[in-house]
C-alpha cells in the first residue's frame, strides 16, 4: 500500500492493453516462483498445490474458440489476491495437460485478456500497470459510473480479440473462499453486447460465460500460527489477557472461537465509542434485534451498523448519497475520493500558484484520510454471523483473523503491511457448466425493460452457479 497521501496527484490515465507474447512466456516461466514466494521469499508460505475439476470443459471451449465457433468469457471467483496466479496456472499448465490426455488439439500458449482494478497500481506501483498491460490486462475504475475506455476496450476484445477474456464478476476480493459477494452487472452486459456485435457483423459464433470458482485450503492446518495471530491481535487492540476455562467438552476450535468473539466485541465497542465521540454519530448502547437473536447475530448487527456509520462519515464529507449495498457505497466513495486526489481538472499542476497548489494538497490529504473510513467498512462486506460456526475450519478462522489484521493495520499505520503468512496453501479450482449468453439474449429481445430483465436474470444465474461451485458437495472430490 502507498503511504498516506499528502499532496494532490496527476490524473489517473488509462493504461492501454499491449499484449506481448514474450512477457507472457516469461511470466509462465516464473510462475512456480511467484506461487510459492509471492511477497516474502524467505518465508515458507505460498501456494504449493493447484488442483482443478472439470478442466476438460475449458479445453474443449478453447478448441472451439480457436476454430472460430464460439466466443467466451471466464467469470471467476475472486476471494484472494493470489487468484490471478491460480488462473494463470490453470490455463498454462492444467488445461494443456488435460487437452493432451483427451486428445483435444489446441494452439499454445493458452491465455486470456482480463480486467483489473485501476487502483491496484496505486498500492503496488506503476510497474504493475506496465506488466498487466503486456499480459493482456485492461484497467477499470470500479466506482466510475461509466469507464468508457475500459468498457469499450473490453467489448472490442470480447467480440474480436485473439483470446478469451476473464472477469471477476464480484468486482474485487472479499477474503472468503466460502462466500460469493453480490455480482456486478458488467459481465452480463458484456455478454449481451458481444452477441449484438456478432449479430451486426453477420457472424455465427455462440457466446458463453464460464463460471469458475477458486478456493484455498491449508494442507497442514496452521492452528499454532492462528493462535499466535489471535494473540497478536488481542495485544494490538489492548485487550487484556484472559484465561479461558478449558472444560472437558471444549475442543481447540471452540476455544479459538470464544477468543475471536471476545476480540470482535471489544473492537466493535471501541469503534462505536470512537464514532460517537469524535464524529458525533448516533450509536445507541443497544441495538434492536429479534428476541430470538443469538449473541453472534447481535454482534453482526452491531458490525453492520458500525459499517453504515463509517460509510456515512465519509459520504457526508464528500456530499454523496447513501445508496445501494455496502459494496456499492464503497465503490462510489472510492471514485469520489480519487477525484479529489487525482485531479483531472488540474492538467498542469506546475502552473498553479502556491496558494492553489497548497489548497489542492490540503484537499487531497483530507480526502485520503476520509477514505480510510470506507476502507474499514470494505474489509467486512462479506462477514456473516454463521460463517465460522457452520464450518469451524482453519481456513475460515484464518480468513476472518486476516481481515481483522488488515483493519488494525490500517488504523495503526499509514501503510498496510504485508499479511502474515500462516503456511503453505493449496488452490482448488472448479469449472462450471458453460452458460449460453446467445440463448439468453434471444429470449430477451423486445423492449428495453425486457432486455434489462434478461441481463438481470443472467447475473442471478451466474451468481447461483458460482455459489453451487463452492458448496461442499462440489469440492469434496478434489
Amino acid at each position: 500500500m502507498p503511504k498516506s497521501i499528502h499532496s494532490t496527484q496527476p490524473p489517473l490515465k488509462f493504461i492501454p492493453q499491449r499484449f506481448n507474447p514474450l512477457i507472457l512466456k516469461t511470466l509462465h516461466w516464473l510462475l512456480p516462483f511467484f506461487l510459492r514466494f509471492r511477497t516474502r521469499p524467505w518465508l515458507p508460505a505460498g501456494i504449493i498445490q493447484i488442483e482443478a475439476k472439470n478442466a476438460e470443459v475449458l479445453a474443449e471451449l478453447y478448441q472451439k474458440f480457436q476454430s472460430g465457433k464460439i466466443r467466451f468469457l471466464i467469470a471467476f471467483r475472486h476471494p484472494e489476491v493470489e487468484d490471478p496466479l491460480s488462473m494463470m496456472y490453470l490455463l498454462s499448465r492444467i488445461v494443456p495437460r488435460v487437452a493432451r490426455q483427451k486428445n483435444i488439439p489446441l494452439e499454445y500458449p493458452l491465455h486470456s485478456y482480463f480486467l483489473y482494478d485501476r487502483g491496484m497500481t496505486l498500492w503496488a506501483g506503476n510497474w504493475l500497470g506496465w506488466l498487466f498491460s503486456r499480459a493482456g490486462g485492461i484497467p477499470i475504475r470500479r466506482g466510475k459510473r461509466i469507464d468508457r475506455q475500459a468498457i469499450q476496450t473490453a467489448r472490442e476484445l470480447f467480440a474480436n480479440g485473439k483470446m478469451a477474456i476473464a472477469v471477476a464478476p464480484e468486482g474485487g476480493t472479499n477474503g472468503h473462499s466460502g462466500i460469493v459477494s453480490p455480482l456486478e452487472p458488467g459481465v452480463a452486459q458484456l455478454g449481451f453486447w458481444c452477441v449484438e456485435d456478432l449479430q451486426k457483423a453477420n457472424r455465427s459464433e455462440e457466446v458463453f460465460i464460464i463460471p469458475v470458482a477458486i478456493q484455498y485450503r491449508y494442507p497442514q492446518p496452521p492452528w499454532q500460527k492462528l493462535d499466535w495471530l489471535l494473540s497478536k491481535l488481542e495485544a494490538d487492540s489492548g485487550l487484556p489477557a484472559q484465561e479461558i476455562n478449558k472444560s472437558a467438552d471444549q475442543n481447540r476450535e471452540e476455544i479459538l472461537y470464544q477468543r475471536l468473539c471476545r476480540l470482535a466485541e471489544h473492537l466493535i465497542s471501541e469503534m462505536e465509542e470512537f464514532y460517537r465521540r469524535f464524529y458525533h454519530q448516533d450509536i445507541p448502547e443497544t441495538i434492536s434485534t429479534e428476541e430470538s437473536a443469538s449473541p453472534n447475530e447481535i454482534l453482526i448487527a452491531r458490525l453492520h451498523r458500525l459499517m453504515d456509520k463509517a460509510l456515512h462519515v465519509a459520504e457526508e464529507y464528500f456530499g454523496i448519497q447513501s445508496q445501494g449495498n455496502y459494496i456499492d457505497r464503497c465503490r462510489r466513495l472510492e471514485e469520489t475520493g480519487w477525484s479529489y486526489i487525482y485531479r483531472e481538472d488540474l492538467p498542469d499542476m506546475q502552473t498553479l500558484s502556491p496558494l492553489k497548489r497548497g489548497l489542492a494538497d490540503w484537499i487531497a490529504e483530507e480526502a485520503d484520510l476520509r477514505m480510510q473510513h470506507m476502507r474499514l467498512a470494505e474489509s467486512f462486506v462479506a462477514v456473516t454471523a454463521t460463517y465460522i460456526k457452520e464450518q469451524p475450519t482453519a481456513e475460515r478462522f484464518a480468513e476472518t483473523l486476516l481481515l481483522i489484521f488488515d483493519v488494525l493495520s490500517r488504523i495503526k499505520d499509514s501503510t498496510l503491511p504485508g499479511r502474515p503468512r500462516l503456511g503453505w496453501k493449496a488452490s482448488q479450482i472448479t469449472i462450471g457448466e458453460p452458460i449460453s449468453v446467445t440463448e439468453r439474449w434471444q429470449k430477451s429481445q423486445g423492449d428495453r425493460q425486457t432486455t434489462r430483465q434478461g441481463m438481470s436474470n443472467l447475473t442471478q444465474e451466474l451468481q447461483t452457479a458460482l455459489e453451487k461451485l463452492i458448496s461442499p458437495d462440489s469440492t469434496q472430490n478434489l
